[in-house]
């Protein structure tokens, strides 16, 4: 079975945000089907959505994220990656069905790109549905991949994150 090159986005703002990302790449690696290739470095990002907007109450106090974007490769399929990924955060306290959408938490993994595939069904949607508007997704995987061409945009993701930054400033 022949690897597959997967990026995917991290992220953390709850308590040793930065040794929650170390773990959960200690629990990847561990894993006998997936190996690292690079890391971004981490950036410190604003919660791009606020927990109160999830739950329309009250004003939010989540704390600033660490996020980064790992590159491996893996002999798993998109299906099975996303569930190592699930019980990963599970091991880490994280509840996906009982936390706010876009709530704090520990430890967040997301298949952003798996080879060039394009998969839209109820349990998966890559590549990630939102990344081509989020500039703490776009600046880390920039760094390691500038010339990744966007599958369904048809674009590089230097050009995405150009053009998100140009927005923001001119807004």
């Amino acid at each position: 079975m022949s690897a597959h090159l997967v990026y995917c986005g991290v992220g953390s703002n709850l308590g040793d945000r930065a040794a929650y990302l170390s773990a959960g790449a200690e629990a990847l690696s561990a894993h006998p089907e997936i190996a690292f290739l690079r890391k971004s470095g981490m950036y410190e990002t604003e919660p791009e959505y606020e927990e109160s907007q999830a739950l329309s109450s009250g004003p939010s106090v989540q704390s600033k994220y660490l996020n980064a974007v790992w590159e491996m490769k893996t002999t798993l399929s998109p299906y099975d990656l996303l569930r190592v990924f699930v019980r990963i955060e599970e091991s880490f306290g994280r509840d996906r069905k009982k936390e706010p959408r876009w709530g704090a938490r520990v430890l967040d993994l997301d298949i952003l790109f798996y080879d060039d595939w394009v998969i839209e069904d109820k349990i998966l949607t890559i590549p990630h549905p939102r990344l081509h508007r989020r500039s703490f997704v776009l600046e880390p995987l920039v760094e390691l991949a500038p010339n990744l061409v966007h599958p369904v945009l048809r674009t590089t993701v230097w050009t995405l994150l150009s053009g998100l930054v140009q927005t923001q400033t001119t807004l």
